[in-house]
C-alpha cells in the first residue's frame, strides 16, 4: 500500500525561520515523516553533520515550529527526538489542509460513492495509509500525524480514565463550511484508520464536532494508546 505524503504549509516570507532553505527542508521532512525523528536520522536524510542540523532545529524550536522530546535509552544519554510543534503556525497563520483535503474528497465524492458510509470507509483507508512507521510509541505516532495535518492537538486526561485530543485548529475549516457532514465524516474515518494501523485494540470512544472557525473538536480514546498518552501527560516537562 502506498504512503500518502503530507506536510504542513511551508511559506517563504523573508522574515520567517523557514525562509532559510535547510530549515524549510527540515520542517518539510518532519511533516512528511509524521513521527518523532532523531537528530542523527535527520542529518542522514539531509546529508549533513548532526551538529549543523541541531543548530537549525534549535532555531526552528525558538520560532515555535518544532518541539523536542528526550527519549530514554537502555544505554547512554537520552536521545533528542524532534517533531512539528503542536501549535506551529508557519508563516504566522494557522495551517490549512485544503489542498490535500480536496484531493481526498475527489476520491470520495463520485457517482458510485455518495453515501456517508462510503465517505467514512474511504477515510479509513486513507488513515491506514497515513500511519507512519518507526520505533516510537503508537501514541506518539498518532499525535505526530495530527500535528503534521495541522490540527494543533492538545492531550487531555478525562475523568473516566481515557485520553482526549482537543484539536485547537481546523485545517479544513473552509471545506467544512461547504460540506460539514462529508468533511467531518471523512476525518472520523481517517482517525479510525490511523487507529486500525497503530493501535487496533484502542477504541474511538467519541468524536465531537465543533465550529471549525472556533475549533476545539474532540477525539476521545479508550485503551492501550490512551494509557500511553496519559502517562506522557504525567512526565515532567
Amino acid at each position: 500500500m502506498r504512503n500518502l505524503r503530507v506536510a504542513m504549509d511551508v511559506p517563504a516570507r523573508p522574515d520567517d525561520a523557514l525562509a532559510q532553505p535547510t530549515r524549510a527542508r527540515l520542517f518539510s521532512v518532519l511533516g512528511e515523516l509524521r513521527r518523532p525523528v532523531g537528530t542523527e536520522e535527520l542529518a542522514e536524510r539531509l546529508n549533513m553533520h548532526p551538529n549543523g542540523v541541531r543548530v537549525h532545529l534549535e532555531r526552528l524550536r525558538d520560532a515555535g515550529l518544532v518541539s523536542r522530546e528526550r527519549t530514554r535509552q537502555a544505554r547512554g544519554r537520552p536521545r533528542d527526538m524532534w517533531m512539528i510543534a503542536p501549535g506551529a503556525r508557519p508563516g504566522g497563520e494557522a495551517p490549512s489542509g485544503y489542498a490535500e483535503l480536496g484531493r481526498w474528497l475527489a476520491r470520495v465524492i463520485s457517482p458510485t460513492k455518495t453515501s456517508l458510509r462510503a465517505v467514512e470507509a474511504t477515510g479509513r483507508e486513507i488513515g491506514r495509509e497515513l500511519a507512519p512507521e518507526g520505533d516510537c510509541a503508537a501514541e506518539e505516532k498518532l499525535f505526530a500525524v495530527l500535528v503534521s495535518l495541522g490540527f494543533h492537538p492538545r492531550r487531555e486526561a478525562d475523568p473516566g480514565g481515557g485520553l482526549t485530543y482537543r484539536l485547537c485548529n481546523c485545517p479544513y475549516r473552509d471545506a467544512v463550511r461547504e460540506s460539514a457532514e462529508v468533511v467531518c465524516v471523512l476525518h472520523r474515518g481517517i482517525t479510525r484508520g490511523l487507529l486500525d494501523a497503530l493501535a487496533p485494540k484502542t477504541k474511538l470512544a467519541g468524536f465531537v464536532v465543533r465550529d471549525p472557525y472556533l475549533a476545539g473538536c474532540l477525539i476521545e480514546l479508550r485503551g492501550e494508546l490512551a494509557v500511553e498518552g496519559i502517562e506522557r501527560l504525567r512526565e515532567p516537562v
